[in-house]
């Protein structure tokens, strides 16, 4: 396993190293604003760099909302940087209290008398939060997803799947697949499913969309969406939409009377670099334009869709993809909009970013997806060039370092739909996915599985293999009936049930409790007031017995792990 599979161009050294030092150049704020959500009546602090030899004697917060206001920054340290070889300072100030509610947009401005000039933070970003949200709703700490691809997941209605000649093909699953299977995937124990994008597009995956206001006619109608959310309802399960507001697909009506017409009013609605065949996209995918969401038309034109599937179909919070991708203040107006339709949306964003970036969207989003954790157990479940040492002092810090769950969501993942199966990454070794799964489903974070992880669903090469389709690889058709791995889905059975009868694993406390580097066993608690649960692993290839004492409570487990195995005891 190498992190290039989960963390792209920031796996490298040399990339990390030069994505540091741009942080340190100019006038750099990107949202450093502590706390993210403000509660009423409390002062946030607003920070800033100042670069190196930038001669800077004055910035300033300019407020535009609630009211104008200018706010003076001190320098209130000097920090040397050895990549750089160069001093850069750090400003800041406490920006004025409001009342719960409050929207409050804002810009930062420094000046060198001297020289006269003036600099802009982040080329003039506007930046903004409101006063007192809420945060994470209270149904998602106790949440279990279910991650569903929809073209393969199941075609329904007794069909088969289409014939395919390769994995980018149309494998034919709809959302009547997805309805006939609610009793299985309530029968497992979730409480949620997230809906890979559905809209109308050409592609099997879904993320080129032509429309964000109907249904994919081959996955089916508007109709089968209402029954979806319908009968999703009645078994207690949520539904998460995948919403993508950084680029759609190029066949999308505005785009194309954009490039049919210098002079249309789409035209503003996208970056040009010269007009009609250069412009920005995503990850520079032609038949991906990148939109500009600070356009008003574009702003409303997508708020407008997070509305009508919030409110007027039903969908309980967003999955954001790319979501650092689009504006800050974009997502305040979109966090406004979800909360205005359904005030216990929940909203995750995928940011595979580093911890202090994520944490810029607190207030903006609920959370993000945990992907340094992801990362971190399959390096030590299916790769095992982790170490258990390693994965515990990971783990404590990575719990010290963000807000608890309730304060800011960090849903969990083995693997998902961009990323090697676990079980494939692990050399097909069920019992490495089952130590994994265990960790995960007794971690704070709302736990995400990937349709067919719980089944056996595997892949044939590597994502990034000379020979491989791509992405596709991990994409491969969910198995049904008697293909699928009735252990494996046992025992993930197992898992989403005792999450569910036992709230110490969702919400309590964490703390090591056991450690032997050489036996390769480790234990943890989770204790939330009313009941302890002493989570215990061998990851081993031979038995292993230990006793952990649990001095709070006075008590102790004693478990005897065959190889590779974990176990659960409640005291």
């Amino acid at each position: 396993m190498t992190p290039e599979t989960i963390f792209g161009r920031m796996a490298t050294v040399e990339v990390r190293s030069q994505l540091a030092q741009l942080r340190l150049q100019g006038i750099q704020h990107r949202r450093r604003l502590s706390p993210g959500s403000p509660r009423a009546g409390e002062q946030p602090t607003v920070s800033v760099i100042v670069g190196p030899e930038l001669p800077v004697d004055e910035v300033v917060c300019l407020v535009t909302e609630p009211e104008a206001a200018v706010v003076p920054l001190r320098r209130v340290k000097t920090e040397w940087d050895l990549a750089l070889w160069a001093y850069y300072e750090v400003w800041e100030a406490a920006l004025p209290a409001h009342p719960a509610g409050t929207l409050v947009r804002y810009q930062i401005r420094a000046h060198d008398e001297d020289s006269g000039e003036t600099y802009w933070a982040d080329e003039a970003t506007e930046y903004s939060y409101v006063v007192g949200d809420s945060g994470p709703p209270a149904w998602a700490l106790p949440a279990i997803i279910y991650q569903i691809f929809p073209d393969r997941f199941s075609p329904g209605a007794g069909r088969a799947w289409n014939p395919a000649a390769r994995l980018s093909d149309i494998y034919g699953g709809t959302l009547r697949g997805v309805i006939d299977h609610l009793d299985y995937i309530a029968g497992l124990g979730f409480t949620a499913i997230w809906l890979n994008p559905f809209f109308p597009d050409d592609t099997h995956h879904g993320y080129h969309a032509s429309d964000y206001f109907t249904v994919n006619p081959r996955l089916g109608t508007m109709d089968d969406m209402r029954e979806l959310v319908d009968k999703c309802r009645e078994r207690g399960i949520r539904l998460l939409l995948d919403f993508v507001a950084n680029h759609w697909g190029s066949k999308h009506a505005t785009f194309q009377a954009a490039l049919a017409d210098r002079h249309s009013p789409y035209y503003d609605w996208y970056y040009w670099k010269n007009w009609p065949g250069e412009y920005t996209a995503y990850f520079d995918v032609l038949d991906l334009p990148k939109l500009n969401v600070n356009h008003p038309a574009v702003r409303d034109h997508l708020l407008r869709s997070i509305g009508f599937w919030l409110g007027d179909v039903g969908f309980d919070g967003l999955r954001l993809d790319h979501a650092d991708g689009p504006s800050y203040d974009f997502w305040t107006d979109a966090r406004a909009v979800a909360r205005s339709v359904r005030p216990d949306a929940w909203m995750f964003g995928e940011l595979i970013r580093p911890p202090d970036q994520q944490l810029s969207y607190a207030g903006l989003f609920d959370g993000t997806l945990d992907f340094l954790l992801c990362q971190a157990m399959r390096r030590t479940f299916a790769a095992g060039d982790m170490t258990l040492a390693g994965f515990d002092a990971f783990l404590n810090r990575h719990e010290a370092y963000f807000p608890s769950q309730a304060a800011f969501s960090r849903p969990s993942f083995l693997d998902n739909h961009d990323m090697n199966r676990f079980l494939w990454q692990a050399g097909g070794d069920k019992q490495k996915l089952k130590l994994a799964a265990l960790t995960q489903f007794t971690l704070a974070g709302a736990p995400i599985v990937y349709n067919g992880t719980e089944v056996g669903v595997t892949q044939e090469r590597a994502i990034h293999a000379p020979d491989s389709q791509g992405m596709e690889e991990c994409r491969q058709p969910m198995l049904w009936g008697e293909a699928q791995d009735s252990d494996l889905s046992s025992y993930f059975w197992y898992l989403s049930h005792l999450r569910r009868d036992h709230s110490a694993l969702w919400r309590g406390s964490r703390q090591t409790l056991h450690l032997d580097s050489a036996a390769q066993t480790y234990a943890y608690v989770r204790d939330d007031g009313h009941e302890a649960a002493i989570v215990g692993l061998n990851l081993s290839g031979e038995e292993r017995a230990f006793t952990v004492p649990y001095v709070p409570r006075a008590a102790s487990a004693t478990f005897t792990l065959p190889p590779q195995s974990g176990d659960v005891a409640f005291i």
